[in-house]
């Protein structure tokens, strides 16, 4: 058959489809993206390193890949999976020289929060309608300096890719 006429299961997104809010937090630290995960599907579980203080450290996994952890290691970890077919659809949080607060809001209405109340606030969205978080970047050392979330289309299944 033409090549017109294959399912376009693995074509990305249209550009149209992705937008970019942040980065939220100070100028510290080094720069680290997650680009290149979300090949590997959608976000299913995040693990947040807190202290008393900060957001210390984290890690998310694109389908059934953790992402390399970034930050630095004190504090308590905390790990939650999304529910299947569950999409991250808004992120708010709090933020002085480093990261303090994260809250993650999902299309089935849960909202998983982190970090401690205090600094700066901001909330983000994605620019087109039916676009969910596809995955993260920012600037990390001892703890998680700022952060930049990136929207796009939920993937179609790429299994067969």
């Amino acid at each position: 058959a033409p090549v017109d006429f294959l399912p376009p299961l693995c074509l990305p997104a249209q550009v149209k489809a992705s937008s970019y809010n942040g980065e939220y937090g100070g100028s510290g630290g080094k720069r680290f993206s997650h680009s290149g995960y979300q090949l590997e599907g959608p976000i299913t579980a995040l693990r947040i390193r807190v202290n008393k203080y900060y957001i210390v450290g984290l890690q998310v996994r694109y389908g059934k890949v953790w992402s390399d952890f970034v930050g630095g290691k004190s504090g308590d970890l905390e790990e939650i999976f999304l529910h299947s077919g569950e999409s991250v659809i808004q992120v708010s949080g709090k933020y002085s020289s480093y990261l303090r607060k994260l809250v993650f809001v999902t299309d089935k209405g849960r909202y998983l929060s982190f970090g401690k109340d205090t600094g700066t606030s901001f909330n983000a969205l994605p620019l087109y309608p039916n676009t969910v978080l596809r995955f993260i970047s920012g600037r990390s050392g001892s703890f998680i300096d700022a952060i930049g979330l990136h929207w796009d289309s939920y993937p179609s299944d790429c299994s067969s890719c």
